[in-house]
This record gives C-alpha cells, sequence and structure tokens, in this order.
C-alpha cells in the first residue's frame, strides 16, 4: 500500500507531500493542480511498467502504431518546475509488512560538448531504501550514464540515464539481472499495478469479445460484468448496488452475443423490462464501469478517478462513496479520486475524513499546495455542523481557510 508521495518541483508544486490511505479525496478549484498529482502517479507507473523517460513523457506505440501509452499532459519542458533543472519524486510504500521508500531526480540532460542542456531529460538520481537499509543508489556520471551502487553487486555499474535504474534489469552484453531484490521486484510490481480509469459511455455501449478485460475508457464492460456474474455473491452485489443508485427493479444482466461473436450488454428489471447499455445512462454507466473495476476478480493495486462523481445524482452520491469505502477496506486496494461534489466532504468516515486533502494555489503565487483538510483550523468540528464539510466547500470555506493558515505560518515565520 502506498502511504505518501512527494513532489519537488514537478509542475507546480516547489515541494509538498500527499498523505494516501484506503481511499484518498482531493478537493480544489479549478486549475489547482489535482491532475498534475495525477500525473506524478502515471509517471511512477510508467516507471513500473518499464518505459525509458522518453516514452512516459511523450508516449509509447507498440506494433502498427497502436498508442500503447498516452503521454504526461504539457510539454516536456513543463513537466519541471519554472525556472528549476530538475525534479523528484518520492514515494512511500508498505508492502508485507515491510516498509519501502524510492526516489527519482529527473534533470535536464546536458550535451557533454557545449555543457549545455540538450533538450533531453535524464535520470540523475535514484534511491531505494528498505527500512533503515539502502538497496541501491544511482548518480549520473559524465553526463550520460548513471552509477549504481547496490549491495548485490561487488562494483558499481553504469546504466542508461534515460531510463531509471529501477527497471534495468540488465547490464549491458550481460544476460543476468542487474537487480535479483524481491524488494525491486515487489516495489516494480506496486508501481505497475496502477490504473487511471477514465470511464467513457461511448465504449461502455460497445460490444466487447469474450474474456476481453475492462479497460480504462470502460471498453469490454459487457465481458468484464460477465465474468463477475459468474459469481453469485458478486452478481447479487451488483444488482444490489445498481437497484440503490437508480430507480430501475434489476434482476439480472444478460450477455446476448451478435453475428461477430461480440458480447453486449442489457440490464433484465423483475418487470421482464429490458434496458441494452445503447439506453443506459451515462451516470449508470460510469458507475457500472466502477463497480466492475471494484468488485472484478483481479483489482489493481491502486486506482486513481478524476471527478468519480461525474453523471451520478446529487442525492446518490452517498451511495458512489459507501462503495468505495467499504471495498477499499475489504480487499485491501487503494483508490484516490478527485471531486467538486460537496457531499463527498459531508458523508465520508473518519477513515476517509483522515485521509482527505485539499489542493490550492495561493493568491499571488503560481505554486501550488496540498494539505490535509483535517488540518485545517476547526475542520473536525465543522464536521459536525448544520450541511457539514460539504456547505463549507460549496462556499469556498476550504481554500479561504488553508489560505487563512498558510498567511499565518508565514507572518510567524518572519517573526511577525
Amino acid at each position: 500500500m502506498i502511504t505518501s508521495i512527494r513532489l519537488v518541483n514537478f509542475k507546480n508544486f516547489a515541494d509538498e507531500t500527499l498523505r494516501v490511505g484506503p481511499f484518498t479525496i482531493l478537493v480544489g478549484a479549478n486549475a489547482s493542480g489535482k491532475s498534475n498529482i495525477r500525473d506524478a502517479f502515471r509517471f511512477l507507473h510508467g516507471i513500473g511498467r518499464g518505459y525509458t523517460l522518453a516514452e512516459i513523457l511523450g508516449g509509447k506505440y507498440g506494433p502498427g502504431g497502436q498508442l500503447e501509452w498516452s503521454p504526461i499532459r504539457g510539454a516536456m519542458n513543463e513537466i519541471v518546475r519554472f525556472e528549476q533543472s530538475s525534479f523528484s519524486l518520492g514515494i512511500e510504500l508498505k508492502l508485507n509488512g515491510t516498509e519501502l521508500y524510492y526516489s527519482i531526480v529527473v534533470g535536464h540532460g546536458i550535451d557533454k560538448n557545449t555543457l549545455r542542456p540538450d533538450g533531453t531529460l535524464r535520470v540523475q538520481e535514484e534511491e531505494l531504501r528498505v527500512e533503515s537499509e539502502t538497496v541501491y543508489t544511482a548518480d549520473i556520471d559524465h553526463f550520460e550514464s548513471l552509477r549504481v551502487d547496490a549491495k548485490e553487486l561487488s562494483a558499481k555499474t553504469r546504466v542508461q540515464s534515460g531510463q531509471p535504474a529501477l527497471t534495468q534489469y540488465t547490464t549491458p552484453g550481460r544476460t543476468q539481472r542487474l537487480f535479483n531484490d524481491q524488494n525491486v521486484i515487489a516495489l516494480r510490481s506496486a508501481l505497475a499495478s496502477m490504473r487511471f480509469p477514465e470511464p467513457s459511455p461511448a465504449w461502455m455501449r460497445e460490444p466487447s469479445f469474450p474474456g476481453a478485460p475492462l479497460g480504462d475508457f470502460g471498453e469490454n464492460l459487457p465481458t468484464a460484468l460477465q465474468e463477475i456474474r459468474a459469481d453469485i455473491g458478486r452478481q447479487e452485489m451488483l444488482a444490489g448496488w445498481l437497484q440503490e443508485l437508480t430507480p430501475m427493479d434489476v434482476e439480472d444482466f444478460e450477455f446476448p452475443l451478435d453475428p461477430s461473436g461480440r458480447t453486449h450488454l442489457v440490464i433484465r428489471e423483475k418487470s421482464g423490462r429490458r434496458v441494452s447499455a445503447y439506453s443506459a445512462s451515462d451516470g449508470t454507466l460510469r458507475f457500472l464501469a466502477v463497480l466492475t473495476a471494484l468488485l472484478g476478480d483481479n483489482p489493481n493495486g491502486l486506482y486513481f478517478f478524476e471527478e468519480i462523481d461525474t453523471g451520478i445524482h446529487p442525492a446518490r452520491q452517498w451511495l458512489l462513496l459507501e462503495l468505495l469505502e467499504k471495498q477499499t477496506a475489504k480487499r485491501g486496494i487503494q483508490v484516490i479520486t478527485t471531486t467538486h461534489a460537496p457531499d463527498f466532504l459531508t458523508f465520508v468516515n473518519d477513515s476517509t475524513f483522515e485521509n482527505m486533502s485539499v489542493v490550492c494555489r495561493l493568491e499571488d503565487s503560481q505554486d501550488a499546495i496540498i494539505r490535509q483538510v483535517a488540518e485545517l483550523p476547526n475542520a473536525k468540528k465543522l464536521r459536525t455542523s448544520k450541511g457539514g464539510l460539504g456547505r463549507l466547500l460549496a462556499e469556498g470555506w476550504v481554500e479561504t481557510a488553508l489560505a487563512f493558515t498558510e498567511d499565518g505560518d508565514a507572518a510567524e515565520a518572519d517573526g511577525e
């Protein structure tokens, strides 16, 4: 489980840390930096998938020119905070009871002939610690190579600086692994198991071929749901949640095949009425996609949603919240979501409240800060007031309280 992520000179964050729990909610105004946090997690996910820096930032294409990985948002030179030469990301995890800390520093490449930036980004430093023990460190040498010093290596080894050392398993011209440490393997697996769903009703309405897994845009929803339906307990849970969310009296799901062998989705009500995915509402399909992701046979370690409440009626958003809180606790998965929905603040349980953060750009500043909502003045007391924190979010209190708190800290630091 990931417990925190630190962003230093990454996009519009000078040096901020986000605490991550089983279910983490991010609130804040538009353009405050919430999506930049998602980009930081995607960057780490790209590392877990074994991509080079150029592929992580610029995209990767597979056979036939098919897009395998979407580039990180923004131009390559915008990922480093304005007027800075490098950025770093640090992540703390707890895997099988063991605490790990991984950090990477990425900066502008230097042409060894002119000693000027060459327009690329390279890994400058890297480190993995397990508890208090260092597994390996790496630093850039001669502007182009990473020198890796690991407990498993008899001498420092050079690897390419255009790709994190974590995923360079073999040294040039050799077949043995550079790292065989189980913690290295566990870390890479944890980073690779992240998902960034962007459910699109248009994709979810389309049929899919049998056995196809749920995609990040909701594609293959029919076959993914069909797999869950094979388990009676999960099938009843699916129907129950859908009944609560909509006026539909859901009895079951049907999956007819068309002449091409593709599977379609049909929702059957107790009256016998059948509603195809083509006729179902956007909100119903989005909710089904979230359900399918969380109830599937092999859920991923971490899901990062943007505006997970999109398309859900305000009177039913508490149901989505309840689903997320229950499933993250039950199945050992993590969910991070951004939201502008006031009810998400009003109805969260105590655990989620402690893992709720606000992202804010202070007045007259390009930089964003991250603070836990629970640490804002009187936040815990105000939770029980009429309308709760949801009303205060709608009125802009969260950002106002944060700005007031930060101004007070600055004044105290200046001796005022």
